[in-house]
């Protein structure tokens, strides 16, 4: 073949490695077929170039049929629903006996469609100039071309293939991570903590320590935002947690380096637990929030850089957030407000630090300014109403808090909303009746224990502190049956015992 065709080979090569981004995946070892990739081009995901003087039409179809095959096997590979190659023959000559659609309607095999395409004498440069791909190139070639300008072109190529596979590796190796082995070591240290203070399982340690309990954050202890994240419940909770972020840490703090992770570890963890306080009022604790912070910053880099994202990591990232939030759902004692949190707080975090070297202010202003709108609306939402719209186990913590504290006035205002407009339980009743027996109200305080124990029989302090106040009222005969009851359901409390005993040897 004329080295007219040679340099053109390469030179088209070179066009869509330097200019249009495309990925060599395969060069054969004769050095006559290449085969490139760029998922962003939806006119060509796949392009393949042979080089080679078609003789009969017979080998073009066979020829053709077998890149569909291959076609479809690099789709299944890259994860694609579909999958569009460009197949580009250059030839001295068109097929001695070729059909003139021969190479003009596409070929398809299942999800793959294959274009041919053929550049053969001076029509060259007339089929470049009038295809998407390449109009913009200068395909005019040399009256005379010799091997050194054939060898210089394919070196041009290898060496823009070479940068281009640099820089992306380049993406993934930003530094040597140091706050990954740093979250990993406060967190088991922090473990070993919970379980010489009464164990990491146990409700009061955990809360002594910092895990998020809204009762405590609505009271003002906002700083249990940030110390959930380093409490592990149980030594299963730990392990898992710290192998992902072994290694998901790792990777986000390769690509986005080490102050950015930082912030982005630490603000997803916050926003992962402001979302477990705003949807779900249990105890909780866990690095899960910014774990899944980790893996939001990983869809921000696929944002950026899909291509590589998709070809790499991507679909592996993608299945197991898919997954951890399928078995969030459908297992029990799981924070998936959590996880979601964390991970739309990864991901926002992320476009507001962004990638090293990829700083583009507006961008990064937009998110800043969204993720505030956002934070702000939940909160209002969550804790900006009156106290009938919270969850009734935060407003019994909140009012068992004033209690413990001897703020009998708050806790009653804090109640009577939920008992008057929102969904009163056992405990909120009870709580009102013990914050109005301290303020000497024993008519409503009754009522209240009337109702504390309709709605739990088996309440046996609502039945003891009934028994109390019927006998001041000189209802003791009334005040026997619910100290019998309370003694019945407690046996153990020498109190009900006292007061039962005394009850029946007056009457």
């Amino acid at each position: 073949m004329d080295l007219r065709y040679h340099y053109l080979f390469w030179k088209v090569a070179h066009h869509l490695v330097e200019y249009k981004e495309y990925r060599i995946l395969n060069l054969s070892q004769d050095q006559d077929e290449i085969w490139l990739e760029n998922s962003r081009v939806k006119e060509a995901n796949i392009i393949r170039i042979v080089r080679r003087d078609l003789d009969w039409g017979n080998w073009v179809k066979r020829d053709l049929e077998m890149t569909t095959v291959n076609g479809e096997k690099i789709r299944k590979s890259l994860g694609k629903r579909q999958l569009t190659i460009k197949n580009l023959y250059i030839s001295t000559y068109p097929p001695v006996d070729g059909d003139p659609d021969l190479l003009r309607d596409p070929v398809e095999h299942r999800k793959t469609k294959v274009q041919p395409m053929l550049l053969h004498g001076e029509r060259s440069v007339e089929m470049l100039k009038g295809d998407p791909l390449f109009y913009e190139g200068e395909w005019e070639l040399p009256p005379e071309i010799l091997e050194a300008n054939v060898d210089w072109i394919k070196n041009m190529t290898m060496t823009s293939s070479k940068r281009q596979v640099h820089k992306e590796r380049q993406l993934f190796e930003r530094g040597k991570p140091f706050f990954t082995y740093f979250f990993i070591a406060v967190q088991v240290i922090m473990f070993l903590i919970l379980e010489l203070n009464g164990g990491s399982k146990d409700p009061e340690t955990l809360i002594e320590f910092g895990a998020k309990y809204n009762p405590l954050m609505i009271e003002g202890e906002w700083w249990r935002l940030v110390t959930p994240i380093f409490l592990h419940i149980g030594l299963l909770h730990l392990l898992m947690n710290t192998l992902a972020l072994y290694y998901l840490g790792m990777a986000v703090e390769k690509m986005f380096g080490r102050t950015r992770f930082v912030v982005i570890y630490l603000l997803s963890g916050v926003t992962g637990t402001l979302a477990s306080f705003l949807f779900t009022s249990n105890l909780s604790a866990g690095a899960s929030g910014a774990i899944f912070g980790c893996f939001g910053a990983l869809l921000y880099f696929g944002v950026l850089h899909p291509s590589t994202f998709f070809r790499t990591m991507g679909p592996n990232i993608i299945g197991v957030i898919l997954l951890n939030l399928a078995l969030g759902f459908s297992l029990p004692g799981i924070d998936n407000a959590g996880h979601l949190g964390g991970l739309i707080g990864g991901f926002l975090v992320a476009g507001i630090v962004s990638l090293p070297h990829n700083v583009r202010p507006l961008r990064q202003v937009s998110f800043l300014v969204g993720s505030l709108l956002l934070i702000g609306i939940l909160v209002w939402q969550g804790i900006g109403t009156d106290s009938a719209t919270w969850d009734v186990d935060t407003v019994n913590g909140v009012a068992q808090e004033k209690i413990s504290n001897g703020n009998w006035e708050e806790a009653e205002k804090l109640l009577i909303p939920v008992v008057e407009e929102g969904s009163p339980n056992a405990q909120t009743f009870f709580y009102l009746s013990y914050a109005e027996i301290k303020q000497n109200k024993l008519a409503a305080a009754e009522k209240h224990l009337v109702a504390a124990i309709e709605e739990d029989e088996s309440f046996h302090e609502a039945h003891y502190n009934l028994a109390l106040i019927l006998i001041d009222s000189g209802k003791k005969e009334e005040a026997l049956l619910h100290a019998k009851k309370a003694y019945e359901l407690n046996r153990q409390d020498g109190n009900y015992e006292k007061l039962y005993k005394e009850l029946q040897g007056n009457l």
